[in-house]
């Protein structure tokens, strides 16, 4: 074949395409199992910072085996589902479907004798999604920890919820009212408690020129422990006739 024909050109075109192509799809296919693999790492290091254990990710598979002693898949009236993997949930998906239809992901933890249990966070911040994970105490009301992130909040604002700083505010308060209601905890701009001392006031500082990341993360916190009530009094329950 005559190289200098646009005939040739068109076939050497063709074939590169074809090659470089196929290289990107077999590199792309090597990739995306180590890529989910540090997905699935990260998501155990998250959970195990709720609960004041820090790990990197050679370790997070060993220490989130050594502590999470349950990982659930709750139906909206507090039952397990024992049908679908708690862990592969994905709440952005969960929350396009009806409450009734959805999977609520909970993970049961058991530090030195101490049980507590992990509930995945999602919402809306100012430009995007927000999600992380909230830990409660045995008592299901004092916060362990908390871990937030995000997709798209403005750096030096918004995306200051990732910062260890603004986290650990959420450590010792509590969710639930001195009557037993459920109500969250308020990141609030006129919060008369800066440094966060009081632990009942059911409130954290908010951070400066981020108004709507904050009620983002306070929505987030209630709408999605709301789900979780008929579970932990069941569980409440449980516990008052063993005693």
């Amino acid at each position: 074949m005559n190289r200098d024909s646009n005939a040739y050109t068109f076939l050497f075109a063709t074939i590169m395409v074809l090659v470089v192509a196929s290289s990107l799809a077999f590199t792309a296919s090597s990739l995306k199992e180590l890529q989910n693999a540090n997905v699935r790492k990260e998501k155990m290091q998250n959970i195990l910072a709720t609960i004041g254990i820090q790990s990197d990710r050679e370790k997070a598979e060993t220490l989130y085996k050594k502590y999470i002693t349950a990982e659930l898949s709750l139906t909206q009236a507090g039952t397990i589902d024992q049908e679908v993997n708690a862990f592969e949930i994905k709440l952005n998906n969960e929350l396009k479907k009806p409450a009734s239809e959805q999977r609520f992901p909970l993970y049961e933890a058991n530090v030195e004798g101490e049980k507590f249990y992990i509930v995945p966070l999602r919402g809306a911040g100012l430009w995007n999604a927000i999600w992380g994970y909230i830990a409660l105490e045995e008592d299901k009301n004092t916060i362990k920890g908390a871990v937030f992130d995000h997709t798209g909040e403005t750096a030096g604002l918004g995306a200051e919820i990732t910062q260890q700083w603004f986290q650990d505010r959420f450590l010792g308060e509590k969710v639930f009212d001195t009557n037993g209601n459920l109500v969250g905890i308020n990141v609030s701009k006129t919060n008369n408690d800066p440094k966060d001392l009081d632990k009942d006031d059911h409130e954290v500082d908010a951070i400066s020129g981020a108004t709507i990341t904050g009620d983002g993360v306070t929505d987030m916190i209630l709408e999605r422990l709301t789900h979780y009530l008929p579970y932990l009094k069941a569980q409440e329950n449980t516990v008052a006739l063993i005693n």
